[in-house]
């Protein structure tokens, strides 16, 4: 983010601890995330430690940390799709992208996240790929999936 992006965010708040939360929202907005950068600028306008910034913002599953991919990839592990195979399917995308849960492929292509529910179970196993519903998947056909996604 741009000096404006943050002096344009942190124009709406009075500098005070319970801006926290708002003002990290915000940020992941504009940029997606919340990076170091951002972090210590929060930091500096709160007058608060980074550590004490970044505690609460770890605290809270809605905020990342890492730049996100151009399409995100959520991996359901509720007890339906973890029964069909949910943990296999996180398994084989994490081999096939060289990443981990909670982390972007280098190209910038995908990020990938392990989520408690999608709230499809009738579906299971099921992953998200941006706002579409891959239903009943199986690992072999991962590769076909991600192929549509550029």
């Amino acid at each position: 983010m741009s000096e404006a992006d943050y002096t344009e965010v942190f124009s709406s708040f009075i500098g005070e601890a319970g801006d926290l939360i708002p003002i990290l929202q915000k940020i992941q907005s504009k940029e997606g995330f919340i990076s170091p950068e951002s972090i210590r600028r929060i930091s500096h306008f709160l007058k608060m430690s980074e550590n004490e910034v970044y505690g609460v913002a770890t605290f809270y599953a809605q905020f990342r940390f890492t730049r996100p991919g151009r399409h995100s990839i959520k991996v359901c592990l509720g007890t339906a799709c973890h029964v069909q195979g949910g943990q296999v399917i996180s398994e084989t995308l994490e081999r096939d992208l060289g990443i981990y849960a909670g982390q972007t492929t280098p190209d910038g292509r995908f990020d990938m996240q392990r989520v408690a529910c999608l709230g499809c179970c009738s579906l299971a196993p099921v992953i998200q790929i941006d706002d579409h519903i891959h239903s009943k998947v199986a690992s072999t056909q991962l590769g076909e999936k991600l192929g549509n996604y550029e």
